[in-house]
């Protein structure tokens, strides 16, 4: 390739993957068929509204984006908005009717002036302090089927609006409102959305977010390298894959940085070395605030500390569907990292310290004395650490059918 084809390639791989944005085109969407499903039907079905939940991460955006893109296909009003912490009942519905508008009539002043259409916003229909009632009677105004996601529902820290919200939803169900409600936010339940309202559980379709499965993250490679022509051998692929720990945001940087590198070697397919490369990559360009967690969880006055094994052990243990691992799951990957056979109590302090601010925290845990369980607080965190491990020549990828674990470089 000449550097103006290697510059258009880039381009193209650019366009392709976006670890740093949800996607938000049909084509580049990949895994999620359920889940898609599940929306399309709510939003397809009078008096059902959907809730999305599950760890950071895990595309719960990029599905809203996608529903919404489809509820515009089927000829409905479509809005997406987002919470903030400062966000209340009122707040968030000037929002969402900020962004519906419809044509109006306006009679000019004299007799024989024709009157003037113009285009005005459901938001001027909203009084000040808004009920439940008061949505249901404007979307009614509306006129149209419409569907409105609202997303981050997390971050608004007021109880009595979600609260409100929830109301809502029973008003708007119990009244078979042409309008579907999805709410997005990270949470492991319903209930931790939406405290104390489980009388909406009849309308409400939940839906949680897993991580995402082998096949899907390499559905979102093979897409992807596809839209722009490129291609990656199979091992490599199942390398990207594993690393990527079931979140979309790994799949899509390291495919991103081995498909330049690729590209900067002067071809458009994907091997080893270009993966060996985009690790390095990912590591180097790791956001600062993510450096200095992980600085401050593995940092120690004594020279033979464990804390950073016993990290790199935590990222490697097995997982429940939240995310959660016990300090008996860390015996076997502290064996793989170190050679040695330790037992709990060796790392249980080490553990229990990447909960405190002094490690970060960096871990949250959760159950009662021996029974303990425990998983990053930023699931993000977990492929850079093991990222971090494989930069730095402690483990490789085993990449065998009966185990997709890292393990010990050179094992």
């Amino acid at each position: 390739m000449n550097e103006d084809q290697q510059i258009e390639l880039r381009s193209a791989l650019q366009k392709s993957f976006s670890p740093g944005a949800p996607v938000n085109t049909r084509d580049l969407f990949a895994g999620r068929v359920g889940q898609l499903q599940a929306v399309m039907e709510a939003f397809q079905t009078r008096g059902r509204h959907a809730i999305l939940y599950g760890e950071r991460g895990v595309g719960k955006t990029s599905l809203a984006n996608i529903a919404k893109a489809l509820a515009s296909t089927l000829e409905m009003v479509a809005v997406k908005v987002n919470c903030d912490s400062d966000d209340e009942f009122a707040s968030i519905w000037k929002k969402v009717f900020r962004a519906i508008t419809f044509l109006q009539q306006k009679q000019q002043p004299g007799f024989e002036r024709d009157p003037k259409t113009q285009t005005v916003s459901l938001e001027a229909l909203l009084p000040d302090k808004p009920s439940p009632d008061d949505i249901q009677r404007i979307l009614l105004a509306g006129g149209k089927p419409s569907l409105i996601v609202i997303d981050e529902l997390d971050r608004v820290r007021s109880q009595s609006t979600t609260r409100r919200l929830a109301d809502t939803i029973k008003t708007l169900s119990d009244n078979s409102v042409d309008a579907t409600l999805v709410l997005v936010g990270v949470a492991d339940s319903v209930t931790d959305l939406i405290a104390e309202h489980l009388s909406i559980e009849r309308a409400l379709v939940q839906l949680q977010m897993p991580r995402m499965s082998a096949s899907e993250l390499s559905e979102i490679i093979d897409k992807g390298l596809a839209q722009c022509g490129m291609t990656i051998a199979p091992r490599s692929r199942e390398r990207i894959v594993a690393l990527s720990q079931g979140l979309p945001h790994y799949t899509h940087s390291l495919t991103l940085y081995a498909g330049v590198s690729a590209i900067n070697d002067g071809g458009s397919a994907i091997g080893d070395a270009d993966v060996d490369a985009a690790v390095r990559q990912a590591v180097k360009n790791a956001q600062q605030s993510v450096l200095q967690l992980y600085h401050r969880a593995t940092s120690s006055p004594r020279r033979e500390n464990l804390y950073g094994k016993v990290l790199l052990a935590a990222a490697m243990a097995p997982v429940d569907q939240l995310g959660y691992f016990a300090a008996a799951d860390v015996r076997d990957p502290m064996r793989r990292v170190s050679g040695k056979r330790y037992q709990i109590p060796a790392f249980s302090k080490h553990l229990n310290d990447f909960c405190e601010s002094t490690k970060g925290p960096i871990l949250q845990k959760t159950g009662v004395k021996r029974k303990f369980r425990f998983r990053f607080i930023n699931p993000l965190m977990q492929p850079f650490v093991i990222l971090q491990g494989i930069s730095a020549g402690l483990i490789s990828v085993d990449l065998s059918p009966t185990r997709r674990q890292p393990r010990p470089a050179g094992a």
